[in-house]
């Protein structure tokens, strides 16, 4: 007599259909995540791991039955406080191949609220890691993941779904690479000290920026994000007569006005020997004076000119779907028909 069919299983919920404010109260931290392992004790689930980002908890595993899959929601309602209904309402759930399409297709950010974003196979990655050390990871969980690193891989390279920056921050950084080619020697002067300038800030240094200095109105903020940044706090009051000592202006501010006017900028071009200054105006209202953008030796970007490249880049990402999803598909059957031959039918 054969053994019975393995019931791989992915059960969860995500930014497909959960809002911002019920993911929170999805999560689980760590010691959450152990209230839960304690409440499985007696459920069959001989395989099991967890992926939990701020964009999704899922769990992926092989269940004796139905019944012990049953057993997990509950458990998951307990630990969070979701009621069971509220639950269902939100939860996605596929077995065998279809379980393995989708973990493939998380690890290649095709289910990202980031098209094509990198950072999620790094975390599928850790996920996987940390099932295999607290021994919760047998012989199908490994064929499975392994198999979807495999052809997340394949499709990150063989496919255009990373292709292009995305966000606004990593564009305006695209945007200095092209002009300046290398970014360790080139000066950042980042106008206001918000979310959005410190998310910019941080993509320029991953770029390999070193010299970033910041003024912001409040001085006490200024100097708190230089010191997160490991940066230097200009007094607000004196950037313009620094304009010329930067490579690379970012206005972020919450001004009602402009605050970089095009005297002022021509002022500074022209004590810089030729030179060029990339001015980014992240702000809305605007930070930078369009004049600016006539002047010789500058290059001025506003908000809708960074999302019209970024919505170019995610144009040429989406294109890709199609062909990835296939290609998934394609994987996934062969690798849950090795999985049925060798562990039942």
């Amino acid at each position: 007599m054969s053994a019975p069919r393995p019931l791989l299983f992915h059960l969860g919920a995500s930014h497909h259909t959960a809002p911002l404010a019920l993911r929170e109260k999805l999560a689980l931290p760590p010691a959450r995540a152990e209230a839960l392992h304690a409440r499985l004790a007696s459920a069959r689930l001989p395989e099991f791991a967890l992926l939990n980002t701020c964009n999704r908890v899922e769990f992926y595993g092989v269940a004796g039955s139905e019944e012990d899959l049953s057993a997990l929601a509950s458990a998951f309602c307990e630990v969070t406080g979701l009621s069971a209904s509220d639950f269902s309402a939100i939860r996605a759930h596929t077995t065998g191949a279809g379980a393995i399409r989708h973990l493939t297709a998380v690890a290649a950010g095709l289910e990202s609220q980031l098209l094509g974003e990198n950072e999620i196979f790094g975390q599928v990655k850790d996920a996987y890691a940390a099932a295999q050390s607290s021994g919760r990871v047998g012989p199908v969980l490994n064929r499975v993941f392994q198999k979807a690193f495999q052809t997340a891989k394949h499709i990150r390279t063989h496919t255009a779904i990373s292709t292009g920056q995305v966000s606004v921050a990593n564009v305006a950084v695209e945007l200095a690479l092209t002009i300046f080619g290398d970014l360790q020697s080139t000066r950042v002067l980042l106008l206001g000290a918000g979310d959005i300038g410190e998310k910019t800030a941080k993509a320029f240094q991953s770029r390999g920026a070193c010299s970033l200095t910041v003024a912001n109105r409040t001085p006490e903020r200024a100097f708190a994000l230089a010191q997160t940044l490991d940066a230097t706090a200009l007094p607000f009051e004196h950037f313009t007569h620094h304009l010329g000592d930067y490579d690379i202006v970012v206005g972020s501010t919450a001004a009602p006005d402009l605050i970089v006017h095009a005297a002022d900028a021509a002022a500074a071009l022209g004590r810089r020997r030729s030179q060029p200054i990339l001015f980014l105006d992240l702000a809305l209202p605007r930070d930078i004076d369009p004049a600016i953008a006539e002047l010789p030796n500058s290059y001025l970007y506003n908000l809708d000119d960074l999302a019209g490249i970024a919505e170019q880049n995610l144009a040429a990402r989406t294109a890709e779907v199609s062909r990835a999803r296939a290609l998934i598909a394609e994987k996934a059957d062969a690798v849950w028909q090795q999985v049925v031959d060798r562990h039942g039918r």
